[in-house]
């Protein structure tokens, strides 16, 4: 039986024969075999060379040695190490460690051959180096050779039979060379990278969708990172990093990318980051701040459902709550539920779905409403909502809803907005995206869509926002979308509980540089080995770790140039 990685079943144009290497092609290739073994091996121990990040071809050839031939090979092999420990004793000679080890070690083997817990297997291990140059060609050999150096592999080569060791590294299980070792059960186990780098492949007779994106270069084996969001249990991602790591790049990229599969993207932009993607692709972008632009809270969603009013007068307890950096008390809850009730009625909106056309009212005239309660509690919620009514806060609501946001991207750029206005920009813009995401379509007609949500701790360090943010990660996945949360805050969203669950319940995850005030909270929170930990402390710009359940896959976010002019968004940015 033989097992070969990495070749392609087609044939070569040519093959040119020298006693150093073979020309295939237009490329060249040398052959070694693993010729000595260290005396213990741990886990994936053929990984430094079934991963070296260059095109290297290993191949394990396996014969089954037959048990009634087995215990004699042992026995003799056992004979032959006593023999010379006793001689060596008999002379006066001190003990050689190494066959001390050895008799050792085929002492125990033979035992358990002999209960059956142990197999032995005849075994060949070849690695075939390609290149493009012959200087190409020696730089990787000296490369290979250090790596297998480093596990105590001895690498010889096949002088005068390298076209030997290339057929015997072709997935053809011929083993041209027949350079073997015994090798038991144990060892061969080992051998084998059941956990590597790189994402699990679909099971035998699987069709995988083609509907995984690009994310970018596996840094340890130079494979190729292929995720699809849409196919885990839910469609919700978070992206933590410092500032300055690049992961607005990574996720413009994803946008992108998703843009070209005709799912619908919605961006919450703090810093105008998206505006010249959605230029380029013929997007909408949202203003807020600037003058003219007005968002009336109080808007009823176009596509209607029995319980629209009702959901529009919580979002408004929500949206208040926000102002007022708290929950009012209970007498001005009270207030709040009966002037919004009020104020809809005297727009002539009621619970007959044919007045929800009607021009929705404004947020002045749910404050004159409880102006004109007789509770004083109404009188003292009034009062606290002047700076939004008439105060320096009142421009984004002084008027009806000046733009539509509509299209298969809409950026909401908060730029604009003073920082006491944009967690307050945040959950409004939240809220029309979903209310075009929450409506009563089947799932056959409603399109995919993607929020990304970035610098989500402006919304997370609140308690309602937080909380909105939360319902929002809980219900996108049966109503086919996703959330992309981004923030660079790490240890102040983790340190609570609603942003722990927010995070909680993101099947994709992508951890790129982290500071070393927020590295504890990181490794405790997605437990990180101290190794992947240290590799986020010092990652270049662009790389990070997609954790994917158990899989922690290092990788390196890449664009084509066209899409690396729309997602650069500074100078020295990530390529």
């Amino acid at each position: 039986m033989s097992f070969a990685a990495g070749e392609d079943m087609s044939s070569p144009a040519a093959l040119s024969v020298t006693p150093w290497h073979v020309q295939v092609g237009d490329g060249y290739a040398a052959t070694y075999a693993v010729c000595g073994y260290p005396a213990e091996v741990g886990p994936a121990w053929l990984d430094p060379l079934l991963s070296y990040p260059a095109r290297v071809n290993v191949s394990v050839h396996l014969d089954p040695v037959a048990p009634q031939l087995a215990a004699p090979m042992l026995k003799r092999q056992r004979a032959r190490l006593e023999s010379s420990r006793r001689l060596d004793a008999d002379q006066g000679r001190l003990g050689d460690p190494m066959v001390e080890a050895a008799a050792a070690d085929a002492a125990d083997l033979a035992e358990r051959v002999a209960r059956g817990a142990a197999k032995l297997f005849d075994t060949g291990i070849y690695v075939t180096i390609h290149a493009r140059t012959l200087d190409e060609l020696r730089t990787v050999t000296a490369g290979v050779k250090s790596a297998a150096a480093s596990v105590l592999l001895d690498l010889q080569p096949a002088t005068f039979r390298h076209h030997q060791g290339w057929i015997s590294t072709l997935p053809v299980g011929v083993d041209a060379l027949r350079m073997r070792r015994i090798l038991d059960t144990t060892a061969l186990a080992a051998a084998f990278p059941l956990a590597a780098a790189d994402l699990a492949a679909p099971a035998p007779g699987t069709i995988a969708a083609p509907e995984g994106l690009l994310y970018g270069i596996n840094t340890t084996s130079n494979g190729v990172v292929m995720w699809n969001r849409w196919a885990q249990d839910n469609h919700n991602s978070v992206v933590l990093a410092r500032s300055g790591a690049g992961k607005s790049y990574f996720v413009k990229l994803e946008v992108l990318r998703n843009l070209y599969q005709g799912t619908v993207v919605s961006v919450i932009d703090p810093e105008d980051e998206y505006a010249p993607l959605a230029e380029h692709v013929g997007g909408t972008v949202v203003q807020l701040g600037q003058p003219g632009v007005r968002v009336n809270p109080l808007d009823l969603p176009a596509d209607h459902r029995p319980d629209t009013l009702t959901r529009r007068g919580l979002y408004l307890h929500t949206l208040i709550s926000v102002m007022l950096g708290a929950t009012p008390p209970p007498g001005e809850r009270a207030a709040l539920d009966r002037a919004i009730t009020a104020t809809y009625a005297r727009a002539g909106i009621n619970g007959d779905p044919a007045t929800w056309t009607k021009p929705a009212p404004l947020l002045r005239d749910l404050a004159d409403t409880l102006s004109a309660d007789d509770d004083p509690a109404a009188g003292q919620l009034a009062a606290r909502l002047t700076p939004w009514t008439v105060g320096n806060f009142a421009t984004l609501f002084d008027g009806p809803t000046t733009t539509v946001p509509r299209g298969h991207l809409v950026v909401w750029s908060l730029r604009h907005l003073p920082d006491e206005l944009r967690t307050l920009g945040t959950l409004l813009a939240l809220d029309s995206i979903w209310s075009g995401i929450d409506t009563p379509a089947t799932a056959a007609r409603r399109r995919r869509q993607l929020v990304v949500v970035d610098e989500a701790w402006l919304l997370m360090r609140d308690g309602e926002g937080s909380r909105f943010l939360f319902r929002m990660a809980k219900a996108a996945r049966k109503r086919s979308a996703g959330l992309c949360v981004i923030t660079q805050d790490a240890a102040d969203v983790l340190s609570t509980d609603l942003g722990l669950a927010v995070v909680s319940n993101a099947a994709t995850q992508v951890l790129m540089r982290q500071s070393t005030q927020s590295i504890d909270a990181v490794s405790e929170a997605f437990g990180l080995t101290a190794g992947e930990a240290r590799l986020l402390l010092s990652a270049p710009r662009g790389e990070g770790l997609l954790v994917a359940g158990r899989s922690r896959i290092p990788f390196r976010a890449v664009g084509s140039a066209a899409e690396h002019r729309l997602a650069v968004t500074g100078i020295g940015e990530a390529d």
